[in-house]
Formats: C-alpha cells, structure tokens, sequence
C-alpha cells in the first residue's frame, strides 16, 4: 500500500502524455520533420518546469518520502558526453517513436508492439551499466 502514491503519480503522468498528444508517433515525426511545433511545445514547457523545480529544490532543502535531503550535484564540465548521448538518444526516439517515459505509457493504452521497445531500452541499460567503467567519461 505505501507504493499507490507512485502508481498515482503513473496514472497523470499516463494521463498527461495521452491528452497532450505526446506519446502520437505521428506528432514525434512532425517535431524531426520540422513540420510542426507541438512537441517542441511540450519539450519547452517541461524544460522551463523542470529548471524552476530544480532551483526549488536546491534552495529549499526537501527531502525524499524517505527522509534524505535531496542533493542534485552540478554537471560534469564539457559537452561532449552530452552531445552523443543525445544523438544516441535522439536516434532510438526517431526509430522507436517514443522516449522512456511514453514507452510505459504506449504498453499501458494497448500497444503490445513497445514490449520490444522496452525490453530493448532496458538491455541497452543494462550494457550501459556493465560498460560504463570500461567508456571513456
């Protein structure tokens, strides 16, 4: 019973991505066709959200639902691991149609197809983290 906060949470965030067209394959094609701005949109807004969340949290001191405070370390200094990483990233979003956060979204309205999807996403994790100390960071 104490995790039903968390399955909540899921629920809107499902919510939110199906209303606001986020998890539509065919408005993820527009954005990399440069055809439309609604998932820009979206990007924007919950780019701006999350920067105003961040400095709240780093200056207000919370605490996780376990009691730890909350510490967000500063980014490493360059940009490269950043610009691969996001092309990687961008590469699986343009074949995949989805990023992670739409992949359980997709699952959860029926579409059986994300199975490989997700199933791919946690193997490439999963190699990630038993290659990480062996990749150049």
């Amino acid at each position: 019973m104490k995790y039903v906060k968390f399955l909540v949470v899921g629920i809107f965030f499902g919510i939110i991505m199906t209303k606001s067209e986020a998890v539509s394959w065919f408005r993820i094609q527009e954005m990399f066709r440069f055809q439309s701005f609604h998932m820009y949109g979206i990007i924007g807004s919950a780019l701006g959200l999350g920067v105003i969340i961040i400095q709240l949290i780093k200056r207000s001191a919370l605490k996780t639902y376990k009691g730890v405070l909350i510490h967000i370390e500063d980014k490493a200094p360059g940009y490269k691991r950043y610009l691969f990483g996001g092309i990687i990233f961008g590469f699986g979003w343009a074949l995949t149609g989805a990023c992670p956060g739409p992949m359980y979204t997709l699952l959860g309205y029926g579409y059986s197809i994300f199975v490989v999807v997700l199933l791919s996403a946690l193997l490439g994790t999963y190699v990630y983290g038993r290659l990480k100390n062996k990749l150049p960071h």
